[in-house]
């Protein structure tokens, strides 16, 4: 199926449809023998506690334990991603507003850092945030929205100095079992309050560009959509 339903339909990829139910606050996904164990979103949730959020998502296998092999080289690598796409604002996670769809991703890339301040994160599973838009030369249908050279937009704190808009906070990041979770602070994300805000679960695979033009960084292969549809049926709400 494709990509429908968010921001108007802006958004168009391959995704796996599966039956979902989403409660006030989670969203549970049938297993699907059609994706790979690791990326096959059973359950995603973002729930506050006190001062902070939590962002999970559960697998039908073990969660990490599939990485993109090493090319050896920047161009043309890959990037496998647990991502739960929001319906915050670019401007909440220290972005010019109005930016695109703002995601919360762990990700894995043996190829190459962006880690803040120009730190290391090749070898481990690591959180950003990335801004998402629409582009048809993406074999997903999306790309973290590129950085024009020359132009100098605002950016986090925590920007890797590469030109997109990604964004790179050193978030306690959890793989374990079947779970994936990250801790966000509710200051980090403009000091604004995020209880009912929208949320979905995906899993995916991201290409660097071989010729290192725009698109830079492309949403290549989507594994599964929790929702189905990317319709964000989740609401983030405080902790039983």
């Amino acid at each position: 199926m494709h990509f429908q339903s968010l921001a108007g339909g802006l958004l168009a990829g391959a995704a796996l449809l599966c039956p979902i139910s989403a409660g006030a606050h989670d969203i549970k996904a049938s297993p699907s023998e059609k994706t790979e164990a690791a990326f096959d979103i059973i359950e995603t949730r973002v729930t506050i506690r006190g001062d902070e959020a939590v962002f999970s998502s559960r697998l039908r296998g073990e969660a990490g334990s599939r990485k993109p092999d090493a090319t050896g080289k920047f161009e043309d690598s890959s990037v496998y991603a647990y991502v739960w796409p929001t319906s915050l604002n670019s401007a909440d996670v220290g972005f010019e507003a109005d930016k695109g769809i703002v995601a919360l991703a762990v990700t894995f890339h043996p190829d190459f850092d962006d880690g803040a301040g120009g730190a290391a994160n090749r070898t481990v599973w690591h959180p950003h945030w990335v801004v998402l838009a629409k582009d048809g030369a993406c074999g997903g249908g999306l790309k973290v929205v590129d950085i024009p050279e020359g132009t100098t937009p605002k950016v986090p704190p925590t920007w890797p100095k590469v030109p997109l808009l990604i964004d790179s906070p050193s978030y306690p990041t959890t793989l374990a079992g079947d779970s994936v979770d990250v801790t966000v602070p509710l200051a980090a994300i403009g000091g604004k309050g995020l209880e009912g805000a929208s949320f979905d679960g995906v899993t995916a695979g991201l290409r660097i560009d071989a010729n290192l033009h725009q698109p830079l960084l492309c949403v290549a292969d989507v594994f599964k959509v929790a929702s189905g549809d990317l319709s964000l049926p989740g609401r983030i709400m405080p902790a039983d």
